[in-house]
């Protein structure tokens, strides 16, 4: 499998070393190489068509300011639609996932997330500013079932150690068409007649709904391999590891990584939703067109951070470098609330940088060895997305009273949250097996401690037996 073309020179040899090192260090268990890598390709490709939508939904934040002549606050509706759909839906496609496998599971979620995207048509054609957050509520319900299928089956796609550099690394993909969004905005949505006009809405989102479309259709003609949880469930419990045991209920890293999920993207997304009204606001000569410009460098920003954390992924600790990160993004956002100029505008950069890595990780450290859990938990996780929904209106509330800059309080209190439950689980960890820099392979270090296990070596709670004492009982 090659790696993904466009690219040229030095640029396209690294991205085959990294390709290369992701078959090499993640083919999994239940598949060849070659299906592995099959697989892996097809579904990162996922992460594309939600990114750009993402991109598009943060510029049509301010644009419809403009357009429908509403507050900031009430603009905010489009992320309370996008990503109320995620808490409503997420369990619901869980189970679904879980009942009918991660194949017809993405055909549900790219199904909903191009219907979503035809009804922007009517609702441009009759400027109807309703219509657009019940269009962006179906597309958050197609694109909850794809992340819940997607994320879940790249983080199992191969060995536990190196889950969350995978999903950073196909995430990667999302974050270039994050940025592919502002730019298409920056050109066709503020300039000229189009920057008070949906013409162009609505020629933009025909489009995403065929993508949509000719995605689902290359699915249905392509075998997707299917990962069971009962396989997973074995693999964990061979190796001696037992945090999957149990009822879902007392699974609480996935529990508390729901909290973390829900307070981080909320954070994120309110962060994003803003971004253009910041820099303008910013008093640097700054328009609503270069406004977009400079997100869509945010967004870059942001991608390039992503890459470069599959890369420290493979020798740092998830848990420790999301520890690390968590703090930089509380520090930097805070920094983004007090700054003016173009001090701010760099700790916004800073601040995108260091996101970057955060949701991969929290996904997985989530979802990591569950076993029979593995598709529930990952619909807890998903719904964790939902907090993008409740923290878009209370910084929006914030921004029409005070300066657009304050209001970056309100995104701080998340990244702290997402930084307790880092730090929790470096503790936890340090407690269980000892503290570690590095990234530990669990799965080889218990099947190594399995295979020197003795006769006369007791359990954990075990009395020790002496060898006399074994023959003296026989």
């Amino acid at each position: 499998m090659a790696p993904p073309a466009g690219t040229t020179g030095k640029r396209r040899r690294f991205l085959s070393n990294v390709w290369t090192w992701i078959i090499e260090q993640n083919a999994g268990t239940q598949l060849g190489r070659k299906q592995w890598a099959f697989a892996f390709a097809l579904v990162t490709s996922l992460f594309f068509t939600w990114g750009f939508a993402y991109g598009l939904l943060d510029v049509l934040n301010a644009h419809f300011q403009t357009v429908f002549g509403i507050s900031k606050l009430q603009s905010t509706l489009l992320q309370l639609a996008y990503f109320g759909a995620y808490f409503v839906w997420a369990p619901f496609a869980g189970a679904f996932v879980r009942r009918v496998g991660y194949k017809r599971g993405i055909h549900i979620g790219l199904g909903l997330y191009s219907l979503g995207a035809i009804f922007f048509w009517p609702s441009a054609k009759f400027e109807k500013y309703g219509g657009f957050v019940g269009s962006t509520f179906v597309i958050g319900c197609g694109l909850a079932t794809l992340e819940v299928a997607a994320n879940s089956y790249i983080s199992v796609l191969g060995t536990p150690q190196y889950a969350a550099a995978r999903l950073n690394f196909s995430q990667g993909f999302q974050g270039v068409a994050s940025f592919a969004g502002p730019l298409i905005a920056s050109r066709w949505f503020f300039t000229g007649a189009n920057a008070t006009s949906l013409g162009t809405v609505q020629w933009v989102y025909l489009a995403v709904a065929g993508l949509g479309i000719a995605l689902n259709i290359l699915f249905f003609f392509c075998d997707l391999p299917e990962i069971t949880e009962d396989a997973l469930a074995e693999e964990i419990d061979e190796v001696g590891i037992t945090d999957g045991q149990g009822p879902f209920r007392k699974q609480y890293r996935c529990i508390f990584g729901f909290v973390a999920q829900t307070a981080y993207v909320g954070a994120q997304v309110t962060v994003a939703s803003f971004a253009v009204n910041f820099l303008v606001d910013q008093g640097v000569g700054i328009d609503q067109s270069k406004a977009s410009q400079l997100f869509s460098f945010c967004q870059v920003t942001f991608t390039i951070g992503r890459f470069v954390g599959v890369a420290i992924l493979n020798f740092i600790d998830p848990a420790l470098l999301l520890s690390f990160y968590g703090f930089c993004c509380s520090l930097f956002c805070l920094l983004v609330s007090q700054l003016p100029g173009y001090r701010g505008v760099g700790c916004l950069f800073c601040l995108f940088f260091f996101e970057s890595i955060c949701y991969p990780c929290i996904f997985t450290l989530g979802t990591k060895n569950l076993g029979v859990h593995t598709k529930r938990g990952s619909g807890l996780i998903v719904m964790g997305v939902g907090g993008g929904a409740w923290y878009p209106p209370a910084q929006g509330a914030l921004a029409d009273k005070a300066y657009t800059r304050r209001s970056y309080l309100v995104p701080t209190s998340g990244y702290i949250v997402m930084t307790i439950y880092a730090i929790g689980l470096v503790v936890d960890q340090a407690r269980k097996n000892g503290f570690t820099f590095r990234n530990r392979d669990e799965l080889t270090a218990n099947l190594k401690r399995a295979a020197d296990f003795s006769p006369t070596d007791s359990l954990p709670g075990e009395k020790k037996v002496s060898s006399d004492e074994l023959v003296a009982v026989v």
